[in-house]
């Protein structure tokens, strides 16, 4: 919004000599930002200048220059008749014209230009005669600005050669820009800005909306408001004022006063009609519109678009109208306008055949003008306006100013009749408690004080009996003040910002990190010690991925939560597993060349219940416990994952000899590393599950049985579907379950400085018997006397059956307390040998 200065102190008391630079600081004391200073751009010396010769040169172009002197008194240091060359002939010898001498500058569009003397056609014009445009104060261009064809009588005779023209025309006038937020949609206007410079400074307002209103007699031009479709039960206008003014001649030019003021404030002056609706709009905040009566042939209805129907706006645009769009209509048929955006074509008012107009003075929703004003991309200064809330309070004093104006520059009479159609709603006051301003800011107001603020900003505040809580009216033109704690920012808003105390708040102990937190991070850099790089992967899939990764129709892994507004309709669901997008990022790094890959990702998986289901409620109020309940209880299970997958060489071939790919084994040593560094025991069990290749897939779980995850190679058609490398491998591991089997006080027994023994150990045992189960029976039977077991050897040959194969495993020995003696040795792995032989069918080698 941009606010002459000079147009400010018609509604606000301005200190002698205040700066644009001052009234921006005092404006951002109560919150509306500056966004710039603007000057007219031209800098002195500008003087009088009285031609005393012009002599036409014609030029060898066909152009005819005029090579002058003028006398421009004292301000060329000399006192002598100034040589300029001009190429304009709207003037004569004795006028009194505009002289900008050499190191004055004006303004350009590409910026300011300083003007010296130079040597052009044979002459040394010393500076230049302007024009209006050339000085930025209009758009006429045609010829020289002589003085008295624009300045009163009384101001030309009283200047003489050489007197300072910048005052004169106005070109030390400054214009200051502010941003307004939409919550402040009253400072769209020079009424709202002068407002709030007052609350900053104390300064006496005016309101220009205080002026005498007419009666009005009788029934005026007929309006109704239709709107049968109001969005959300509002309205789309609550009142429409309609005044007439009869035998106006538009063909008038608009006063250079409001022209100048329009283009201080970043409008173009149009013609006299517009430029009085645009007018008003700046200095009050509220649209108006002007339609031809001649075109009318009924009553003024306001409603909403039918199906099918267009418009041809004032932009030349034609436009396919939506049923939400408020119209305002002829007689309920001809569409006129978009209400509160922007006129039609049919009804405009025409310079030289427009006589009678009718002023339109209304208010509209806010809501509707908004989407309206979004849907067509159409962002008129009214729309600006209406979506950011109007006051409706102004609209007879605002029709009541542009009728005054069209009256007193356009000749024309207003008609005594007034139609003023008022359907605005009652408003309901806010219950405020004083002491609030205190508690939510930190400051100490007094309570007169914030009664006080309250009563500036202009709501109305009734006692209660209460001396601490009040009922507050907010004013009309403040529609974003809807509770306490607004009225409470308010409150510290003019009382100064500046004022509220900028305190550091004290750093107090932390808890540090929580022990899942702790353990995410021991499982990252475990995996990257064993030379594995993380990776973030999007937790989006689509359905197909499950169909690639060969899950069952009843694969839980299949019931994932699907998106309403996905990023992309190609993955619309939330993952339930790691390794449906791990894939994606271990191919992007094949197909760039890195055959050799091992990565890891630690992230949360979404695991919706099939029957969760939340309530929708509304957004008027918060919603009840029960209701906050049922949310929460649907809110799908997010658990913490990972996963890890290989390809290529685990280890490269070179010089030193043959590689070795990534197999089952790798991925099983990086689960177990997982679960080591969270000091958790995890067993494998063989297992066969997609997306996994069956015989080489294993699943962990707690020694209490709870499933940790699994790990093993992918079926090659899993591999094929993807395109990813043969033999590649995966494991994922649910680390929530880790997590929480890894948080209790580990107990570290003391280590024995006894000698530990050893005993081998060799087992006949069939085929189908697991490793595992062999490891379990003889732990069991060696008791608390066995420190560790391992198995070094495995045979299959001509010297064991076929359908059996030779286990050997390692014993080692240790007592915590003594040196174990051969018969305690003997003891503990006969034991063991006879669990194994009787549990698993083994026979001792």
């Amino acid at each position: 919004m941009r606010v002459p200065v000079d147009w400010l102190g018609d509604y606000v008391a301005l200190p002698e000599g205040v700066t644009g630079e001052q009234i921006a600081a005092d404006l951002v004391a109560v919150g509306l930002e500056e966004e710039g200073l603007h000057t007219s751009g031209v800098g002195g010396p500008l003087v009088v200048g009285r031609v005393l010769e012009m002599s036409p040169e014609p030029q060898k172009n066909g152009k005819t220059i005029n090579w002058c002197q003028v006398d421009v008194g004292d301000a060329n240091g000399t006192g002598e008749p100034q040589g300029i060359v001009c190429g304009a002939h709207n003037f004569a010898a004795d006028d009194l014209v505009a002289v900008i001498l050499p190191g004055g500058t004006l303004p350009t569009p590409q910026g300011p230009l300083t003007i010296s003397a130079r040597k052009t056609y044979g002459h040394v014009s010393a500076g230049m005669i302007c024009s209006v445009r050339e000085l930025g104060i209009g758009e006429d261009h045609d010829g020289i600005l002589v003085l008295p064809r624009l300045l009163p009588a009384e101001a030309v005779a009283r200047l003489s050669p050489g007197d300072d023209l910048i005052g004169v025309l106005g070109l030390d006038r400054e214009t200051v820009e502010v941003n307004v937020t939409p919550d402040r949609g009253y400072c769209f206007s020079i009424r709202g800005i002068a407002r709030e410079y007052s609350h900053s400074t104390g300064a006496t307002f005016t309101d220009p909306a205080s002026l005498p209103l007419d009666a009005g007699q009788g029934e005026g031009y007929a309006v109704r408001l239709a709107d049968e479709a109001p969005l959300e039960g509002v309205p789309g206008c609550d009142r429409y004022l309609a005044r007439v003014v009869r035998g106006i001649d538009l063909t008038r030019t608009t006063p250079e006063w409001m022209a100048r003021r329009l283009t201080e404030a970043g409008m173009r002056p149009i013609g006299l009609a517009v430029d009085v609706t645009n007018y008003v709009m700046l200095a009050l905040g509220q649209p108006l519109h002007a339609f031809d009566l001649a075109t009318l042939g009924g009553p003024v209805v306001v409603r909403r678009a039918r199906p099918g129907e267009r418009l041809t706006t004032l932009d030349d645009v034609d436009r396919s109208l939506d049923p939400e769009d408020l119209l305002i209509t002829d007689g309920g048929e001809r569409v006129l306008a978009l209400a509160g955006v922007m006129g039609g074509e049919d009804g405009e008012v025409t310079p030289g055949v427009t006589t009678d107009v009718l002023i339109e003075s209304a208010h509209f929703d806010a809501r509707t003008v908004g989407r309206t004003s979004r849907r067509h991309k159409l962002s008129s200064e009214a729309a600006k306006r209406f979506e950011r809330g109007v006051d409706p309070d102004v609209t007879a004093a605002a029709a009541q100013l542009a009728v005054d104006l069209l009256v007193e520059h356009g000749g024309g009479t207003a008609d005594p009749a007034i139609t003023d159609v008022d359907q605005r709603p009652g408003r309901d006051p806010i219950e405020l408690d004083l002491t609030l301003a205190t508690r939510y800011v930190g400051v100490n107001y007094s309570l007169d004080r914030v009664r006080e603020v309250l009563r500036m900003i202009g709501c109305e505040v009734s006692e209660t009996g209460d001396e601490r809580r009040v009922s507050v009216l907010p004013p009309t033109w403040r529609p974003d003040l809807t509770d306490a704690p607004t009225l409470v920012e308010e409150v510290a808003r003019v009382d100064g910002y500046d004022k509220i105390p900028s305190v550091v708040p004290r750093a107090v102990g932390g808890r540090g990190l929580t022990h899942g937190q702790r353990a995410r991070r021991a499982v990252a850099t475990a995996l990257a010690g064993q030379g594995l790089q993380e990776v973030l992967t999007y937790p989006f899939v689509g359905a197909g991925r499950f169909d690639e990764l060969g899950l069952p129709e009843d694969d839980p892994h299949r019931q994932a939560v699907r998106l309403a507004n996905p990023l992309s309709d190609e993955a619309p669901l939330m993952r339930t597993a790691l390794l449906q997008t791990l894939p994606e990022a271990l191919l992007r790094n094949v197909s760039r060349g890195n055959r050799d890959v091992a990565l890891f990702e630690i992230d949360t998986v979404t695991q919706p219940e099939p029957d969760a289901m939340a309530p929708v409620p509304g957004v008027g109020e918060l919603p009840a416990e029960d209701v906050l309940a049922q949310i929460c209880g649907a809110v799908p299970a997010q658990p913490w994952h990972v996963a890890v997958m290989a390809a290529g060489q685990a280890d490269r071939a070179g010089w030193w000899g043959r590689g070795r790919p990534v197999d089952v084994v790798d991925v099983v040593g990086w689960a177990h590393a997982v679960a080591d560094a969270l000091g958790v025991e995890v067993r494998r069990e063989q297992s066969a599950r997609a997306p996994f290749h069956p015989g080489r897939c294993v699943d962990l779980t707690l020694a209490d049985g709870t499933r940790v995850g699994w790990a093993g190679e992918l079926h090659p058609k899993v591999v094929q579907r993807l395109g990813l490398p043969p033999r590649t491998s995966a494991a994922e591991l649910d680390l929530d379950v880790l997590v929480r089997a890894s948080d209790h006080r580990t107990q570290v027994d003391r280590l024995s400085t006894h000698p530990v023994a050893t005993s081998d150990v060799a087992l006949e045992v069939p085929r189908g018997v697991r490793f595992s189960e062999v490891e379990s029976s003889l732990r069991g039977g060696a008791g608390d006397l066995l420190e560790s077991l391992e198995l070094f050897d495995v045979y299959a040959g001509d010297q064991v059956a076929q359908d059996k194969h030779s286990l050997a495993w390692r014993m080692h020995f240790r007592a915590p307390d003594r040196t174990l003696t051969t018969q305690e040795v003997n003891a503990a792995r006969d034991a063991a040998v006879a669990r194994v032989v009787a549990e698993r069918g083994a026979v001792q080698r």
